[in-house]
């Protein structure tokens, strides 16, 4: 596996008062003012477990400590916000920086956490892994569209540096970042900001992904994502914006409305693989799409945002090279129509298979005849 150096970017490493890890991110050098904060009392003591599933073949996480979690507090206090009030310390210092990341308050998985004390079942073990937030702006107002193009491409760079970070425990097989956006969705926290989740084992739908990938390549002798890049840019009626070294796009099998994929051209598995100039253009096209969706009906669209990255080792990961497992964004609005939510149903919960009202090509040109900033 080749890896290029990142876009130039400023971190900074602390450590919070109640012992959780924060790290501050800039395009700028970080300065910080004050002392660095953790919210007022101390955090509850994780014991998160999992439990396997028989019949679905997943893990199931249990976490009773988040029942407590920050729910849609008050506008004056922002937990995500830097603070201003020594006497009601936020997560986040003053100073000059554009992104923090740093440990989840009441995270649903743990690097040390302890074997469950009464195991209900012999499959029942320890939730290992790590939950992190991610701020994308001390705009508490803003939208991760509102990013410019250099903090976007920053924002890769900090998924790709906590993806390696994570990697390095030893611990970890498969990393998710996300953002959901809007109450509608749950979100608890209005700032901007999103999450990762990082897991000891590789999740069902990132395993199929590479099955899937495996399959194509075997039976083609190409990577899939040269494949359907190369198919969509012929088509050409999908395409959303094509900046070269990425594009978006609704993929032909969308399931939600307006699903929209934002991928690089060349195929890679990690975003630790990007060049700056595949970055950049990674970058521009997700915060085009971002927009479009905004414009779509002129309201902050609530959505679901996956980043999908290649499994970090294991077997599954040996048997094909990272770069065949196609590197992308997955953007799930949950509009289907102006003020009607996409709910699922019976066949999509039930069953698996996804009933959408629209195709995808006729999704894609309403897309496309947005203008955007």
């Amino acid at each position: 596996m080749t890896e290029t150096a990142p876009l130039p970017f400023h971190s900074a490493d602390f450590t919070k008062p109640d012992g959780r890890a924060l790290t501050l991110y800039g395009l700028q050098p970080i300065e910080v003012r004050g002392e660095i904060p953790s919210p007022a009392g101390d955090p509850p003591v994780p014991r998160p477990t999992m439990r396997w599933h028989p019949l679905r073949g997943e893990w199931v996480m249990y976490a009773a400590h988040r029942l407590g979690r920050t729910f849609l507090p008050p506008p004056e206090y922002n937990p995500l916000a830097p603070t201003t009030n020594s006497e009601h310390p936020t997560e986040l210092p003053q100073g000059t920086y554009d992104l923090a990341v740093f440990d989840n308050r009441f995270p649903s998985l743990t690097l040390n956490a302890p074997p469950p004390e009464h195991p209900a079942s012999p499959s029942e073990r320890a939730g290992t892994g790590k939950c992190e937030v991610v701020v994308f702006s001390q705009d508490p107002s803003g939208r991760l569209a509102d990013l410019s193009e250099a903090q976007m491409a920053l924002l890769l760079g900090v998924w790709a540096d906590r993806t390696t970070r994570l990697a390095a425990t030893g611990k970890i097989r498969s990393v998710l970042a996300f953002e959901n956006r809007g109450v509608e969705v749950g979100v608890t926290l209005h700032h901007p900001h999103g999450q990762i989740y990082a897991y000891d084992h590789v999740p069902p739908v990132q395993a199929r992904m590479l099955e899937g990938a495996r399959a194509h390549l075997e039976e083609h002798g190409r990577p899939w994502l040269a494949d359907f890049v190369a198919d969509e840019r012929e088509a050409g009626i999908r395409l959303i914006r094509d900046e070269g070294d990425a594009l978006s796009v609704v993929p032909p099998f969308a399931r939600y409305t307006y699903e929209t994929w934002v991928l690089p051209t060349r195929p890679v598995g990690l975003l630790s693989e990007l060049t700056d100039g595949e970055r950049l253009a990674f970058a521009r096209a997700l915060k085009d799409a971002l927009l479009r969706l905004d414009a779509l009906f002129g309201v902050r669209t609530p959505y679901l945002l996956t980043v999908h990255q290649a499994p970090l080792d294991g077997e599954a990961h040996a048997a094909l090279s990272p770069e065949y497992f196609p590197l992308h964004i997955e953007l799930y609005p949950y509009l289907r129509a102006p003020g009607r939510m996409k709910y699922l149903a019976g066949t999509e919960q039930g069953a698996g298979e996804f009933a959408n009202d629209k195709f995808p090509e006729a999704a894609a040109a309403e897309l496309r005849a947005l203008e955007v900033p």
